[in-house]
């Protein structure tokens, strides 16, 4: 059982959502807040799977509350998806630095969201290579604010190979065709990659490729 936590200002945004997930055999909506503040307690009690959380409210937003989220230890299987009346805006970057797994944008069609549901809760990429093209074109046309060398000593030659092709958008399936090995392969060396570096998630390594260095901006 998916266990969900709904963090939105707007009941009826809730409602909606929650007469959609509740109605699956394997997703069991188990708490609603209408603040990052009260978000970040009921995830706390509850540890959800999944926890949706509205980007912009009251009292706390939804930045805000994946910071302190993503910052327990605690909740570390806790994995927040952001939803967003925007789409790719400022605040959905700032979200994503903040330990997002990814974000859906509030039309989305009841099929996708039981969809995305499903992938974050088992820990996969929530983000699309399309959204990660997005995603890489944000950073084309915005000065990075901590680049480094970008050699990131604590990975393998294989698995900086690994993240420059997670970061130009690949599925593992497309790092393996690419790297000549299987993709049980490439995505032990994702996760190894993602585990060095501390990040929750893909989009995390991602963000991580592009502010460290290792992958330049038109470099791809």
């Amino acid at each position: 059982m998916i266990h969900v936590l709904l963090v939105d200002d707007q009941p009826l945004i809730r409602s909606g959502f929650r007469a959609l997930l509740d109605l699956e055999d394997d997703i069991q909506v188990v708490a609603e807040a209408t603040d990052g503040e009260e978000g970040l307690a009921l995830a706390q009690e509850h540890h959800p799977d999944v926890a949706l959380i509205d980007i912009r409210m009251p009292v706390m937003d939804g930045i805000e509350a994946t910071r302190r989220i993503a910052a327990d230890p605690a909740l570390a299987g806790v994995h927040v998806v952001i939803l967003t009346n925007y789409g790719m805006d400022e605040y959905v970057f700032e979200a994503l630095r903040a330990g997002a797994a990814g974000f859906l944008v509030k039309d989305i069609v009841p099929e996708d969201l039981l969809h995305a549901v499903r992938v974050a809760a088992r820990g996969d990429a929530l983000l699309a290579p399309s959204i990660t093209r997005k995603l890489i074109h944000r950073y084309v046309n915005q000065p990075l604010p901590t680049a480094t060398d970008g050699t990131l000593p604590e990975l393998t030659g294989r698995e900086r190979e690994a993240v420059v092709l997670v970061a130009q958008g690949l599925s593992n399936d497309q790092i393996a065709e690419r790297m000549v090995i299987s993709p049980m392969t490439a995505k032990t060396h994702v996760n190894r990659a993602m585990t060095k570096l501390r990040t929750r998630d893909r989009a995390q390594l991602v963000v991580l490729a592009y502010e460290s260095g290792l992958v330049v901006p038109n470099s791809s």
